[in-house]
């Protein structure tokens, strides 16, 4: 029997890993010491943590194991590819003074951002936020604390009216291009790969862009649209074409890992590629 997310039908084979997973070092809610409960719940017994634009402080090393389940340490980079901003992963990351300077600016413009953002949710709606403008902190976190206010909105709806891309309290933030991006990421993590390619307003530019990298994320919680659906078939051809890996994963934000990854045969072309794992 297939399962479905957001639309998304995942085939009958169950996830070998989780590799695309948020933690409060960004705006997930997931902590370190609850990865292997979360991880077990989700019938997986690797995860990947990538983390928006920073490397958890808590991992050790580029592959570990916690309680009995292995966690790659990885990456969530957004770049701008010119046409379009897209969003990197890296994994089996060990820190590189590359890497460091680039997510240092990153979390400093974060932070700004961040505080601009609260500013004018408070100055629209006369609220007062429960924000702690931390590294890390992201859109998400803003709306999380929108919604416990006394403010009329919740998550979606914050994002939806109030902080979404284009919308009145929306800031926009530094981000490096996608040559530096890349860059960094291969000097630093043993994969990197493109995210979520149909999250893009043109995929097909972004699949493009994958070439260049080693990998591609295919197993993700798709929209559920047919032009999705349909779309999976280029994402194959450009990922036999140029010869890229396939990754994925649930991209959590929450406590439920383990809802898409790649099957056994896919994680274990991606795992040869990681020592460790």
């Amino acid at each position: 029997m297939q399962r479905e997310r957001n639309g998304d039908r995942i085939p009958d084979e169950p996830p070998a890993a989780d590799l695309h997973v948020h933690t409060t070092a960004s705006d997930g809610v997931l902590t370190v010491p609850e990865l292997a409960d979360a991880a077990r719940d989700g019938g997986v017994d690797v995860v990947a943590v990538t983390d928006h634009d920073r490397v958890h402080p808590d991992l050790s090393a580029p592959v570990q194991t916690l309680d009995g389940v292995t966690v790659i340490r990885g990456i969530e980079l957004r770049v701008d590819a010119g046409d379009q901003r897209l969003d990197l992963l890296g994994y089996g990351l060990e820190p590189t003074e590359g890497i460091e300077t680039v997510t240092s600016r990153i979390q400093r413009d974060r932070k700004r951002r961040g505080a601009e953002i609260v500013s004018r949710v408070e100055d629209r709606l006369d609220v007062d936020l429960d924000v702690e403008l931390k590294e890390g902190i992201g859109r998400p976190t803003i709306a999380r604390a929108i919604e416990a206010s006394d403010a009329p909105y919740d998550f979606e709806a914050a994002f939806a009216e109030l902080i979404g891309d284009g919308r009145p309290c929306y800031v926009e933030r530094w981000v490096p291009s996608f040559s530096a991006g890349a860059d960094v990421l291969r000097e630093s993590c043993a994969v990197v790969a493109l995210a979520h390619p149909f999250r893009y307003a043109d995929p097909e530019s972004a699949l493009e862009r994958a070439r260049e990298l080693d990998a591609v994320e295919r197993f993700y919680p798709y929209g559920g649209t047919s032009a999705e659906r349909e779309d999976r078939a280029l994402l194959d051809r450009v990922a036999a074409d140029a010869d890229l890996l396939v990754t994925g994963g649930s991209d959590a934000h929450d406590r439920t890992l383990g809802v898409t990854g790649p099957p056994s045969a896919e994680f274990e072309a991606f795992a040869a590629r990681l020592p460790g794992v």
